[in-house]
């Protein structure tokens, strides 16, 4: 059955309508995608132009290739109109066999959570200033929040972003608040005190319009750290009483998550 959708802010991936629509054209050629996601990477910012005639294709064709990568957050437009690396590919790498290793052992464990709250589960790992998310497992609900497999969200501002954030060292922490604005760090220093004292963090419409979610960092184990789960759903089946129900669930889940990989 189709996800019906609510609206929601730019850096959303769930399966609610976005302010940034999924361009209404197909990618025939993935590997003119990946090419150009490549060039951006090793040789900076360029112009639509560029892009065509680096990749012999048409403008038009290089335009939509630009259009999809946008959406994915592998790229971005600058205010001059050319197009740079996005958050996926330009700060935070994260070591590939790693995450694969937090994937498969999280799986289960996703599905397990999502059966017992009856909400769409994640696990991110922390991508300096941004979380990246690396598995969902959905919800059934014919209403939910949908599949983010491969977004970026800025980590102050997403709930298991923040939760991994509070772990920080001040050191750590502090190249991250660096970017940020005097008043939002100061508002988020605040929360992570917060978030310390309970042991979860909220994200009550910040990055999307429409919902709320609750995150716990997974406890440091087997070599791997950074990592964070998430119960995401519509505000308008959250409530106070509900999120520290969520967090109890989600803590249990990272808990077993950071014995599995400390099992190797």
């Amino acid at each position: 059955m189709a996800t019906p959708t609510v609206p929601h802010l730019p850096h959303g991936g769930i399966a609610f309508s976005a302010v940034k629509n999924k361009p209404a054209y197909g990618i025939a050629s993935v590997d003119s995608a990946l090419l150009l996601a490549t060039l951006l990477q090793q040789e900076g910012p360029m112009r639509v132009t560029d892009a065509a005639a680096r990749l012999g294709v048409s403008i038009s064709t290089a335009h939509r290739l630009l259009g999809m990568l946008v959406y994915r957050d592998f790229a971005e437009q600058l205010p001059d109109r050319r197009y740079a690396t996005g958050p996926v590919l330009r700060r935070g790498a994260v070591h590939q066999a790693s995450v694969a290793t937090l994937r498969d052992v999280a799986l289960p464990h996703l599905r397990r959570l999502v059966d017992a709250v009856g909400e769409t589960a994640n696990v991110m790992v922390l991508a300096g200033g941004d979380v990246r998310f690396v598995a969902t497992v959905e919800s059934d609900q014919v209403l939910r929040v949908g599949d983010r497999t491969g977004r970026a969200l800025p980590a102050h501002l997403s709930s298991g972003g923040k939760a991994v954030l509070a772990t920080l060292g001040v050191d750590e922490l502090a190249g991250v608040l660096e970017p940020l604005d005097d008043a939002v760090a100061a508002r988020l220093e605040r929360d992570l005190r917060t978030i310390r004292r309970r042991g979860f963090a909220v994200n009550d419409q910040e990055t999307e319009a429409g919902l709320t979610a609750v995150g716990v960092a997974v406890p440091p184990s087997g070599g791997f750290s950074g990592a964070a789960l998430s119960v995401a759903a519509p505000s308008a089946r959250s409530s106070r009483d509900r999120l520290p129900v969520w967090a109890a669930a989600l803590s249990g889940a990272a808990a077993a998550i950071a014995r599995d990989l400390g099992a190797g």
